[in-house]
């Protein structure tokens, strides 16, 4: 039996080869063409011409610069069409709460400035503005200003409207103290002091009028028909009359 031998086939000598250059002129760029060179293309000397006899030195360095590139440019690429999505951490922002201011006015100031709400009538500016320093701690005054505002009414002794001797009677009754209804009466019911013995709260007696001295040259009375009850001067010098 007759034996065949076939001669192993070889590559021509020049044959094609692609030059960096071609590879360049394509567009392919670097990666394209370190890609090609791992991948077992024979990459010919930069400047040769496609077709052109290949150089074995010129291969072996092209292909040591290629691994050069692969080795230091990543493969990876990304779409075209790919989208950047960037996430900033929410920001909260928290208003420090204002420091309560403490309230300086006193327990009687505060009791006057609510009393016309209670009666049912309005206090002006100068009415609640003028109370003395001497009504703070003192009992008898710090009732009196609870009806600041107040009208005057003929014949009334109630917070719905007060004469002068009304006003002075209801006030003292709010402490248990009884005195008379009129100012004739309250006068020579109580204890006749001098001015320099007279403390605030103690009756003030005018001839047809009474109130509640305030301490200085103050009072606090319901005046006359179309007043209401409010701090004043006063207006002539009093009687002063203790209980």
């Amino acid at each position: 039996m007759a034996t065949r031998r076939y001669a192993p086939k070889h590559r021509a000598e020049g044959g094609p080869s692609i030059s960096l250059a071609f590879l360049a002129d394509q567009s392919l760029g670097k990666k394209t063409i370190a890609a090609a060179a791992a991948g077992g293309l024979v990459v010919a000397g930069a400047g040769s011409a496609y077709g052109s006899p290949s150089n074995a030195a010129g291969a072996t360095v092209l292909t040591a610069e290629a691994r050069t590139v692969i080795g230091a440019e990543s493969l990876a690429s990304v779409p075209e069409e790919a989208a950047w999505q960037l996430e900033a951490p929410a920001i909260t922002v928290v208003k420090p709460k204002p420091k309560p201011v403490a309230n300086v006015q006193s327990a009687p100031r505060r009791a006057a400035a609510a009393a016309p709400a209670a009666t049912g009538q309005s206090t002006s500016a100068s009415q609640t503005a003028a109370i003395p320093q001497s009504v703070a701690g003192n009992e008898i005054l710090e009732i009196a200003s609870l009806y600041l505002g107040t009208p005057y009414v003929y014949g009334g002794s109630s917070p719905s409207g007060f004469d002068c001797s009304g006003f002075t009677q209801y006030v003292y009754a709010q402490l248990g103290k009884r005195i008379p209804r009129t100012d004739a009466d309250q006068k020579a019911a109580g204890t006749i002091i001098s001015a320099d013995q007279a403390q605030p709260g103690d009756i003030v007696w005018f001839p047809g009028h009474v109130g509640i001295y305030a301490g200085g040259n103050m009072m606090i009375d319901s005046p006359h028909t179309g007043d209401v009850v409010r701090f004043r001067e006063m207006y002539r010098t009093p009687t002063f009359v203790r209980f």
